[in-house]
């Protein structure tokens, strides 16, 4: 494939162009003589032109979609009699540089009119979740820049307002498409929407629902054209659909009246909890999906599977858990597929167009936090699998973490990228992690580009568990990241908390990056919630810089033996269902039930759920709430009470419950922040920062924290960087927008400096991707606005220049 860069100037304007695919040998054989045609072709026809901004009406963009490879073959056809009837009169007056520049005019214009028929690609348009098939994150539009920004104001917001009675603001992570002029996206409650991209005036909603209750995390949507045929295909529960782009109504010739059921995996596989947050990636006429899943014991596998965009139909299925006489079988014990979950992609995946690869990071396999029954290095968890994308067929694999007892999932799709070594151009991806390690990939083999050494970690304590002997660690770039502390790293607001988080520091286990938990407590930094999240990252293909945004968290893993069934205490109904909240739940929604941070309140759920419905999300789980079947088996009733405030004069059932006596660990303090007893963080500042990396060196070009908490800012010092969510988007214009802190500020950055140039206060926290478009000579960007008491269901709000 044709896929080595050179820079050229053309126009005026310094472009990276890549050779055309179409110079085939036959090609240089038949015009070996013309030496002239043959150096413009070879020099300046390319196949994509980047960093161009095109000023085409979209009537003629419609013109160029279905008649410019006609149009193409035309001009080609042009040139080829132009260089063979003009070839002597050239080789003599060679320096005629008016008919060269002529040539060289054409033969541009003519690839330039074939470029702006790959939309995806040439990065003028967001037609793709995180801007492209590569999850770049990169516009190639300046005509906002560092110069202007500063003018950027609100040109229209939407509100979608379908929320059905009393609901509470969740985080709203859609990152919008625009296909044309139409803007696709669905809302917090779930809805599908498209508006008018230039004003936000709804033209269609689609309820997936049916009247019944939305919510629930959705990232985006993907789009398919055939000709007139346009689809959107989204995720609402557990269920996949095709909507006509035009209409907003469903697909009824695929699957099940226009939707199908994911749920459903395949053979002798049992009915599942399958969930996906993030939007599938189109290849031909294949939609390729992932999911969320439980994380708990008994959870579904986190296959990889393609749907038919036409029909519906599985087309294919990659099973991150092998099976029997599959690549991988022998990292796990025998059968282990029949019983063990994860090793899903729920971040969402990246796609080579040209080579038709696929690249999908995985996540950690059930349970999290204990793997006595997964004994191994459990491939193809906690992987980058690169597969066939027509057939799902095995490529290559790179393991980040071998038996993971962290959590640390890959929780993004890689970007594509290109790094220079030694003079030449090597096509790579780049994988962010919660750990904070940057894997920068060969895309065809899998390789590392920078060295990585397999080093001895610390091993396990817990009966029945086996770690493995060592973990791969990349010695470049640097962790963007803090993997270890000393107590010389805590806080000190005061001198009470600091005594107070020092004796607790000084009680855990910490051994480096990869300390197993332990029942006795151990330290895990960055923590389950530090180093990247969904958002991923931005790469420049211009300068080659990737910017990566990132959280500090420690937390502690604290391991707990417990019985798959619990005996009831003696007590009212209320006491019994206390004692559940206090064993499972306190950690993470907190003793008087309002949450921790961004861990929900349950306060009045009765109010929000009925008492199926609550019972039905304790035993299934959600989002980062593990399921708790088994373990909730015949205390429906004192939990409720609990939850609900009733049963405190009821007293419990005397009847005992069968005890399943097979033991298993829990750990108890998941997913909730090491912090003092004022909610404060016990790591010293940064918490949240945003890194520039150069992926020719692996060298930094810039780091900096990433929002404030002016009141934990000491006096003199830098800002104290935040927890954030969601990801960056990097320009033509020299610029990063952020927006993903929790003070609900939309920021842009100097790419080259880190410099803050512009901030302004949203409606809610961006925690989202920014979407950035131009129609019609203007250039917009979108985020997506987490919900307030106002608006529970957040909105889409949009920013231009002024009109001049």
């Amino acid at each position: 494939m044709c896929n080595d860069t050179i820079k050229k100037r053309l126009f005026g304007t310094i472009l990276p162009i890549s050779y055309d695919c179409l110079l085939r040998l036959e090609i240089i054989k038949l015009l070996n003589e013309n030496k002239y045609f043959l150096v413009a072709l070879h020099n300046f026809a390319p196949k994509r032109i980047y960093g161009v901004n095109y000023p085409f009406k979209d009537s003629i963009k419609n013109f160029m979609k279905y008649f410019g490879t006609l149009f193409h073959g035309v001009i080609i056809a042009i040139n080829f009699v132009w260089s063979f009837t003009i070839n002597r009169w050239t080789m003599q007056h060679k320096a005629n540089l008016a008919i060269r520049f002529n040539y060289i005019l054409l033969t541009a214009f003519c690839f330039i009119i074939n470029a702006c028929q790959q939309d995806q690609t040439n990065f003028s348009t967001w037609q793709v979740y995180k801007g492209d098939a590569g999850a770049r994150s990169y516009s190639a539009l300046n005509q906002i820049n560092k110069d202007n920004v500063g003018q950027l104001e609100v040109i229209w917001t939407f509100y979608p307002n379908d929320v059905q009675g009393r609901y509470r603001a969740g985080k709203y992570e859609s990152n919008p498409i625009v296909i044309g002029d139409v803007m696709y996206f669905t809302s917090d409650w779930h809805w599908l929407y498209a508006i008018k991209a230039v004003s936000g005036e709804k033209i269609w909603s689609f309820d997936p629902f049916d009247g019944g209750r939305g919510g629930g995390i959705m990232r985006g949507v993907a789009y398919w054209n055939d000709k007139d045929d346009e689809r959107i295909l989204f995720t609402a529960k557990n269920f996949l659909y095709a909507i006509n782009a035009k209409t907003g109504h469903p697909i009824l010739g695929f699957g099940d009246n226009g939707k199908v059921n994911l749920n459903i995996l395949e053979g002798d596989e049992p009915e599942a909890w399958v969930v996906p947050t993030s939007p599938g990636i189109v290849y031909k006429d294949l939609l390729i999906l992932g999911a969320e899943v439980s994380e708990y014991y008994g959870a579904a596998p986190g296959h990889i599977r393609a749907y038919d965009i036409k029909t519906g139909t599985l087309r294919w299925t990659f099973h991150t858990i092998p099976m029997p006489g599959e690549i991988g079988y022998d990292t796990w014990p025998p059968d282990a597929w029949q019983y063990v979950g994860g090793a899903n992609n729920w971040g969402g995946m990246s796609l080579d167009v040209d080579r038709g690869i696929v690249f999908v990071p995985t996540g950690s396999p059930t349970y999290d936090f204990y793997g006595a029954d997964r004994k191994g290095e459990n491939l193809f968890g906690n992987s980058i699998v690169a597969l066939n994308a027509a057939t799902g067929e095995y490529i290559w694999h790179f393991q980040t973490i071998h038996h993971d007892v962290w959590d640390y999932d890959l929780p993004a799709a890689p970007s594509l990228v290109t790094v220079e070594r030694d003079g030449k151009k090597i096509d790579a991806i780049a994988q962010t992690s919660k750990v904070g390690f940057l894997y920068v990939l060969s895309r065809e083999t899998g390789e590392s580009l920078f060295p990585i050494e397999e080093k001895t970690v610390p091993q396990t304590k817990i009966p029945g568990e086996e770690t493995w002997p060592t973990q791969p660690f990349p010695l470049k770039p640097a962790s963007y990241v803090r993997q270890s502390m000393t107590s010389n790293d805590l806080n000190k607001f005061s001198l009470e908390s600091y005594d107070s988080i020092y004796q607790d520091f000084n009680e855990l286990r910490f051994e480096g990056l990869f300390t197993p938990p332990d029942i006795s407590g151990t330290l895990m930094i960055p923590g389950t919630r530090g180093g990247s999240e969904w958002g991923g990252s931005a790469y420049d293909p211009e300068t080659n810089i990737i910017y990566i945004n990132a959280n500090e968290s420690p937390e502690i893993a604290k391991i707990k033996k417990v019985n798959k069934t619990n005996s009831k205490i003696g007590g009212t109904l209320y006491d019994v269902g206390k004692n559940f909240y206090t064993r499972y739940c306190v950690a993470c929604h907190g003793a008087n039930k309002e949450g921790v941070d961004l861990t929900p309140s349950i306060k009045d759920i009765d109010q929000r759920l009925n008492r199926t419905e609550i019972i039905n999300q304790i035993k299934i789980g959600k989002g980062r709430m593990p399921s708790f079947t088994g373990i909730v088996d015949g205390q429906e009733d004192e939990i409720l009470a609990y939850l609900t405030e009733t049963g405190k004069d009821q007293l419990s059932s005397s009847a005992s419950v069968v005890l399943d006596t097979t033991t298993i660990y829990k750990n108890l303090t998941a997913y909730s922040h090491f912090r003092d007893s004022k909610r404060r963080p016990v790591l010293t500042p940064p918490w949240g920062t945003l890194s520039a990396i150069n992926l020719n060196t692996g060298d930094y070009a810039w780091k900096i924290p990433l929002g404030n908490h002016p009141e934990l800012q000491q006096p003199g010092s830098p800002p104290t960087g935040m927890e954030n969510y969601g990801g960056p988007v990097v320009t033509a214009g020299a610029l990063v927008f952020m927006a993903g802190t929790m003070d609900n500020m939309f920021r842009a950055f100097d790419k080259t400096n880190g410099e803050l140039i512009w901030e302004t206060t949203l409606p809610g926290p961006g925690f989202a991707t920014p979407s950035i478009y131009q129609l019609n000579g203007k250039q917009y960007i979108a985020i997506s606005v987490t919900g307030n008491q106002e608006n529970p269901g957040g909105g889409i709000v949009v920013f231009s220049l002024p009109d001049k």
